[in-house]
């Protein structure tokens, strides 16, 4: 690429917006409305909508609800919002066939949702953590994940 294809900022001329990144949605996402940034709903529905989303098998959706709750809740509970919206994501790695995401993200779910304590909204932390840790055992050892494995219970 020569600098004529640069414009004022640098960018690549033909370059897509960050929002149009190609990257194949998996599947269940396709035609499903993205979730906005701003979106603020108290923990309860919050937790309820994830699930619907999680169960429909729409784990990037799922995500982006969580990691809105993460980013527009309070700051004691960052923690907690944070290592379920990496538990999300990394369920949308394994759904696209990306292990390596998939073990990095979970891995830092774990943490996270290890430190987060005590776990309010009748969360089942440690059976999510336990999950984690056979879907990382599971990738570890090359064996496939069946799809009923990717719609965790968020509560007990």
């Amino acid at each position: 690429m020569v600098e004529r294809d640069r414009d004022e900022v640098g960018r690549a001329r033909n370059a897509r917006p960050r929002d149009r990144l190609g990257r194949p949605l998996p599947p269940g996402s396709v035609g499903v409305e993205r979730i906005p940034d701003d979106l603020d709903l108290p923990p309860e529905q919050t937790l309820a909508f994830a699930q619907r989303l999680l169960d429909d098998g729409c784990a990037f959706h799922a995500h982006e609800v969580l990691e809105a709750a993460w980013k527009n809740g309070p700051f004691a509970e960052r923690m907690l919002w944070q290592g379920l919206a990496q538990y999300a994501v990394g369920l949308t790695h394994i759904q696209r066939g990306n292990p390596k995401g998939a073990r990095t993200l979970l891995d830092r779910a774990v943490g996270r949702l290890r430190t987060a304590s005590p776990i309010p909204y009748g969360i089942d932390g440690p059976g999510l953590v336990a999950l984690a840790e056979g879907l990382l055992a599971d990738l570890d050892a090359g064996r496939a994940i069946g799809e009923d494995r990717l719609r965790p219970r968020l509560r007990g």
